[in-house]
């Protein structure tokens, strides 16, 4: 099975609204039994706490299910667990790679896989409050992923 992590800082924002994204286009391309996908954050601030209500809402309002989201920090067994780990900005690059430097190969920026983009990363809407904003970015990151995931596992479309 393919793993993919989505890693942002305190895991009631970014990384849990890629994690739901990410999941109902699995479940609308039929993959949802092929590849795995969870949520992390690199601080511990939240542990146990569903999404922000900002990502909460948002959801709702694009029909997407975050039930079963809560909040949990980055752990050493993800690096062995997961073979794509996607950091939403450098501050989540940097510290995510520090924790363990043999896995940084498999460390990306959600943004690289955004076409065209001008983005650097995905904004933070727990201090901007733009989550329609965050949520583009997410999508369209996530559609990249999903594209690479195909060509690199040679999944049928």
């Amino acid at each position: 099975m393919i793993s993919v992590l989505f890693v942002c800082l305190g895991n009631i924002c970014r990384s849990p609204m890629a994690e739901a994204v990410f999941r109902h286009q699995l479940e609308e391309a039929g993959l949802e039994k092929k590849i795995q996908v969870d949520s992390a954050g690199t601080g511990d601030w939240h542990i146990g706490e569903p999404p922000h209500t900002g990502t909460q809402n948002l959801l709702r309002e694009h029909g997407i299910s975050f039930q079963g989201i809560h909040a949990r920090q980055i752990q050493s067994e993800d690096f062995t667990s997961f073979d794509y780990l996607i950091v939403m900005d450098e501050s989540n690059f940097t510290n995510v790679t520090a924790l363990d430097q043999a896995a940084s190969s498999r460390v990306h920026r959600l943004v690289d896989f955004i076409p065209d983009t001008t983005y650097k990363e995905v904004p933070d809407p727990y201090f901007t409050g733009d989550f329609e904003e965050t949520y583009q970015l997410v999508k369209a990151g996530c559609q990249g992923i999903l594209r690479m995931i195909y060509e690199k596992h040679n999944l049928p479309y």
